[in-house]
């Protein structure tokens, strides 16, 4: 029998976002934070596995938002539905092509297409499974990218279930790859896929709140850099990523609307890095920085 899972979400001014998302994190397995729109509010979404401690997640939402001037949050703690992951992530995630790399669910039975390389992933719980746009741009990029140079040190940043971490140890056989996420069950997902997909070994996976680890610090700095997240976090991470990368190093930037590509080149531009490539797709964006 499965742990039912419970759902907090509340809307958070802009201002706020952070102290309540740092707030409302220890009380939950995975969150995200989403901006509504471009300096506006902010949705905050986290994921409890079992009944979460009510009053104390009030309480502690209080007090965050005391400290930025705001008014407690309006917050829904609800059960969530039981639900038939493994049919919803079958339905949810049909295979995805890009260039060479052939990503599949283990229940498609369809041939791999000649000289690619296939990957199969089944994301199961674990968020960032992704956006199928932004995944592809962000294979799509890679890829280009491998045309160019041949990175050895590669950082996976928000590695969701690992798909773009799996696929630059593949492209890249004598790259080290290290894949984090905030999310630990995401970090699980994404290790449990480079054991199934034979890249566990070129793969080093860590839970990491952006570049604050002692894992991603320590194997900096990279020579690539993958990001598929969000807008927001993309921006206040950019000193981190211009500390990070090395000496003509790129970035390949993702999860951001094409609107919101102006705010996250201008943030990068103000830390030395230039927009070197751009991708769009349905909407969505892919930048790379350098």
């Amino acid at each position: 029998m499965t742990t039912p899972l419970w759902r907090i979400a509340l809307t958070a001014p802009a201002r706020a976002a952070d102290a309540l998302s740092a707030a409302l994190e220890p009380y939950v397995s995975a969150l995200t934070a989403m901006e509504d729109a471009p300096g506006g509010t902010w949705s905050i979404e986290g994921l409890s596995e079992g009944e979460p401690e009510r009053p104390a997640i009030v309480a502690a939402l209080a007090i965050a938002a005391a400290t930025v001037g705001t008014p407690p949050p309006d917050t829904v703690i609800e059960p969530l539905p039981e639900v038939d992951w493994l049919a919803l992530n079958r339905q949810s995630f049909p295979p995805i092509r890009e260039g060479r790399v052939w990503v599949r669910g283990s229940h498609v039975s369809e041939k791999r297409p000649a000289a690619s390389i296939e990957l199969v992933v089944d994301a199961a719980r674990a968020f960032g499974s992704g956006s199928h746009a932004t995944t592809a741009l962000c294979l799509r990029a890679l890829q280009d990218e491998l045309r160019r140079s041949r990175p050895r040190r590669i950082l996976d940043l928000g590695c969701g279930s690992g798909i773009l971490a799996m696929a630059a140890a593949k492209l890249l056989p004598t790259a080290r790859v290290v894949a984090v996420d905030l999310d630990p069950v995401s970090v699980a997902t994404a290790a449990e896929n480079a054991r199934l997909n034979r890249t566990a070994t070129r793969i080093r996976t860590g839970t990491s709140r952006g570049w604050r680890s002692r894992l991603v610090q320590g194997a900096a700095p990279y020579d690539l850099v993958l990001a598929n997240i969000l807008a927001g976090p993309l921006c206040a991470m950019a000193p981190d990523l211009a500390r990070g990368l090395a000496a003509g190093g790129r970035a390949i930037l993702s999860g951001l609307m094409t609107d919101q590509e102006a705010r996250v080149i201008a943030a990068h531009r103000a830390q030395g890095l230039r927009l070197m490539r751009r991708y769009r797709r349905d909407g969505w964006s892919a930048l790379v920085l350098g």
